[in-house]
């Protein structure tokens, strides 16, 4: 399986290399069939995919998708659908998903842009997350950011009226353009009584964050609710 990419505008993602293990190989031909989706199958049936569900959760950049199985093993009452364009990371997260007989997960390995656009309809998502994204940290990265006006525009307009977007990040800076931009997007209101939110009790913390706060390092977690 390659990622898939419909044009050539800036990308939610870049795509990095990395050897695929003998595991992670062998989840692509036994278990994608399973867990995985694709953009040429068009808008999603959420009914179809998963039945019923208390709500359909939206996670782009899962990484290497331990937060997003503890989360879907932790809530087999909602509907989970993770976005990613490392294949070892989906590799990882088909394998261990179709070890533990998870049925509420599935996983695009395509551009979060492309898959926002064309294969959930408006209005249809429950929660929305991006957590840890790359900062591109020097300044004249910063516009390869996948927190832009245009995208929280995409992620609004498919939030269900009530829904939640979620957004976390160990980079101060990045955190305070996420507010910004977050609090100037028409339509979103914060959930928190001041600029940050604790971290949700759904939100597993990770390895690194756990590492990060040991080295006195920040998190920032920013809930956003659609009006």
């Amino acid at each position: 399986m390659k990622p898939e990419f419909r044009d050539k505008s800036i990308r939610s993602f870049v795509v990095r290399g990395g050897r695929l293990t003998e595991g992670q190989r062998r989840a692509f031909e036994l278990a994608w069939p399973r867990y995985g989706l694709k953009l040429d199958d068009g808008l999603l049936d959420i009914d179809a995919c998963f039945g019923g569900s208390e709500a359909l959760v939206v996670e782009v950049g899962f990484g290497m998708g331990d937060s997003l199985l503890a989360m879907a093993a932790a809530a087999p009452e909602q509907s989970f659908v993770g976005i990613e364009v490392h294949p070892p990371g989906v590799g990882r997260l088909i394998n261990e998903a179709n070890q533990r007989d998870l049925n509420n997960l599935k996983v695009y390995m395509a551009d979060a842009n492309d898959v926002l656009a064309e294969c959930f309809d408006d209005g249809s998502i429950d929660r929305f997350q991006l957590y840890f994204p790359d900062p591109w940290h020097k300044k004249k990265h910063n516009k390869r950011r996948i927190v832009q006006r245009q995208f929280l525009q995409l992620i609004t307009a498919k939030l269900k009226p009530g829904g939640v977007l979620h957004m976390a990040t160990d980079w101060q800076p990045y955190a305070e353009q996420m507010l910004e931009l977050l609090t100037a997007a028409p339509g979103l209101i914060n959930s928190s009584d001041g600029d940050y939110c604790p971290r949700p009790d759904y939100r597993p913390e990770t390895k690194f964050e756990r590492r990060g706060e040991r080295l006195g390092h920040g998190v920032w977690d920013l809930i956003f609710t659609k009006l």
